[in-house]
């Protein structure tokens, strides 16, 4: 009788009480284990550009179709997941009026779907056209998944909801926000190696500009630059490099600048750019990464969710000190 007393209770302790102690343990306290099913009853003004009309939409609608033109489908779930809550607090801070641009770009809405102005976003309809007939489906049904399993979740920081700031691939470490853009410092948005990007075909480019166009480029934002046509190499000097190894600042003869403003003059995708010259006739500019570099990188995610990184791992690398939240419909 005993024995058969002893073995009814191994046996609660290992099928009811065990289990019980296990999950307690692995529970992460103040964030989800699983999505908030209200998440998708929370709305969004946005502005479609080339309709010239602000619509309001379901929030969790727009994420998939930001997700859809941000991020490869082909990208691990994880990384995709990892997009997916980026873009929700991003589009959720500007609801918020926290962040966003003083110009009225938006026509009064929250957000536009001007990739230049705000997060890049795609219809369903044309996603689905820009992939393959074999793929669309799969790929729609893998974005839609990425979504409805992080449904409602956004990031804050010390209970504000953060400005998740992203880019294609840092060329191997992220840049401090304050690096980039002059302003305070912004507590997670730290610079930290990001692993993996080569394999992105983007890594590492090359263009090549004649030297008088290079001059002549140069003169039509600085007229009364002086430079050394004859050895232009030679007049060109690095002055600084960031913390994520881009150029802080670039001396050309008698003009100073930032590297970001090199970038944006020539259309480079990075500021992390190195410059040679063939024979003094052609000039070659050679950027590693592309995007500011702020933030997650999205091939940087891809990478760690391929070595088995999860997207709470993931968001919580790129943006250092943050937690997970979950909306509700009744949160304004």
């Amino acid at each position: 009788m005993k024995k058969t007393f002893y073995y009814a209770l191994t046996m609660i302790i290992i099928i009811i009480l065990l289990p019980l102690l296990i999950v307690k343990g692995c529970s992460v306290q103040n964030e989800p284990s699983l999505p908030n099913p209200t998440g998708k009853d929370i709305m969004i003004k946005v502005y479609f550009v080339s309709d010239n009309e602000v619509k309001n939409v379901p929030l969790e609608e727009y994420v998939k179709e930001v997700v859809a033109a941000e991020m490869p489908a082909d990208f691990e779930i994880e990384a995709l997941k990892a997009q997916a809550v980026a873009a929700r607090s991003y589009a959720y801070g500007r609801m918020l009026k926290l962040y966003g641009s003083k110009e009225n770009n938006h026509q009064g809405a929250d957000v536009c779907t001007d990739s230049g102005h705000c997060q890049a976003w795609v219809s369903k309809e044309n996603a689905k056209k820009n992939w393959s007939i074999f793929s669309a489906s799969k790929n729609w049904n893998k974005i839609e998944r990425a979504v409805k399993e992080t449904e409602g979740i956004i990031l804050v920081y010390d209970t504000k909801v953060i400005n998740p700031l992203f880019h294609s691939n840092s060329g191997g470490r992220t840049e401090n926000a304050e690096e980039v853009w002059d302003g305070v410092q912004v507590p997670y948005l730290r610079s930290v190696f990001s692993y993996g990007e080569d394999s992105c075909s983007e890594y590492k480019t090359t263009v090549e500009i004649p030297v008088t166009d290079f001059i002549q480029k140069l003169k039509g934002k600085y007229p009364d630059s002086q430079v050394d046509e004859e050895d232009i190499l030679q007049d060109i000097e690095f002055l600084g490099y960031t913390t994520g190894n881009r150029v802080k600042t670039i001396r050309i003869g008698s003009v100073t600048m930032k590297g970001t403003e090199f970038r944006q003059l020539f259309s480079l995708r990075s500021a992390n750019f190195s410059i040679e010259c063939d024979d003094n006739s052609l000039i070659k500019i050679t950027t590693v990464g592309n995007g500011h570099g702020v933030g997650m990188s999205q091939w940087g995610a891809n990478f760690l969710a391929k070595t088995g990184g999860g997207y709470q791992e993931i968001l919580k690398y790129y943006y250092e000190g943050v937690k997970l939240n979950v909306l509700n419909k009744k949160t304004k």
